[in-house]
């Protein structure tokens, strides 16, 4: 019955959040409605988890973690090219600052709440170190050829590229992506599937029947309505969120945290769920694979936006930013060589998310 209840509630909700999107959209709304539709906006998040958990749990591993993965950044995506072609000029850093946050909220925030959800039962988290290390060399890569080289460039002034050098930069991402997913699902998948725990108490979902075909291409469906629920309604709440950051005398770059923050929800509670699950390998995959789907297909769809978008298109990072970003390879990387982690790099991750948050909102 408590399941039942619980199907009911994530097919209830996408649709009511995208009627909201309807009743809002181009319009001044209340204060009150305001607060609604950000309900709204949370429940999607969690019905858009529920339904990509179901379509994952049909085509199976490593498939399911990029299901989400790619879901998670179109919302991204499509969030950071409207804004930017409504907010002028200003808006020229928005693509740099939720890329940057949602590098930093994945392999920090993410991979931390996860190592911590693993070694809090038991003393160790067991994962594959061939597939983690080759995930993270390539958001290493990406995240280096996007967000570091622009400010050391000189083709064009400032943290920039210039065009020929974001073609490259975008052509390369996309390649470098690709090649990672033909990796994953295809030539090394084993490389990537979790790691069977001895000792482990197998649970309900764990031998839960796989969904149908019915089932799944239903969740299809719903997970394509709360996407665009959750995209459109976060566009909505835009504005809200950029008054209080200006009014709180924060940096704007605070808005890019919040976007990245907003969208990677439904991967962080995924990846927390796995972990929980002893499957901490599919939290490492949400983990990463977000990381890289972030940079690897923002950055073309941003450089092909750039043609209708004013003004420059700021990628370059600041030193303090490049400074986390680096901390942040050399504690992963001692994270994943040896394929097992304990409760004190969680404590490490952890820390180095707080840092950035705070950073974030005390440059």
């Amino acid at each position: 019955m408590i399941r039942d209840a619980m199907n009911k509630w994530t097919i209830v909700v996408p649709v009511l959040a995208l009627l909201a999107l309807v009743l809002s959209w181009g319009r001044e709304i209340p204060t009150a409605l305001m607060v609604v539709a950000a309900l709204l906006l949370v429940g999607a998040v969690l019905a858009a988890v529920h339904h990509a958990e179901v379509i994952a749990h049909r085509v199976g591993e490593p498939f399911g973690s990029l299901v989400l993965a790619v879901a998670v950044t179109v919302i991204e995506v499509a969030l950071i090219v409207s804004l930017m072609m409504s907010g002028g000029p200003q808006t020229g850093t928005l693509a740099r600052d939720t890329v940057f946050a949602a590098v930093m909220i994945t392999c920090n925030g993410i991979v931390g709440l996860s190592l911590l959800a693993v070694t809090l039962k038991r003393k160790t988290a067991i994962f594959q170190a061939e597939g983690t290390g080759k995930a993270l060399a390539t958001v290493a890569t990406l995240a280096t050829l996007s967000l570091v080289l622009p400010t050391f460039t000189t083709s064009a002034n400032g943290p920039v590229f210039s065009p020929a050098q974001l073609a490259f930069a975008a052509v390369a991402s996309l390649l470098l992506y690709g090649l990672f997913v033909l990796t994953q699902t295809v030539r090394h998948r084993d490389y990537f599937l979790p790691v069977e725990v001895e000792g482990r108490t197998m649970r309900e979902e764990d031998h839960a029947p796989r969904p149908s075909a019915r089932t799944a291409l239903g969740s299809l469906g719903l997970l394509l309505v709360a996407l665009v629920a959750v995209v459109g309604l976060a566009k909505v709440e835009s504005p809200v969120i950029e008054a209080a950051v200006s009014s709180a005398g924060l940096p704007h770059a605070v808005v890019g945290v919040a976007i990245a923050l907003m969208v990677l929800l439904p991967e962080t509670i995924a990846a927390v769920r796995a972990a929980r699950r002893d499957q901490v390998q599919i939290s490492l995959n949400l983990a990463l694979g977000s990381a890289m789907a972030s940079i690897g297909l923002t950055i073309p769809a941003i450089a092909v936006a750039s043609i209708w978008l004013e003004g420059p298109l700021l990628l370059g990072l600041g030193a303090t930013h490049m400074v986390l970003l680096a901390l942040t390879f050399v504690v992963s990387t001692l994270t994943v060589v040896p394929g097992r982690a304990t409760l004190m790099q969680s404590g490490v991750h952890l820390v180095l998310f707080a840092a950035f948050l705070f950073l974030a909102v005390s440059p």
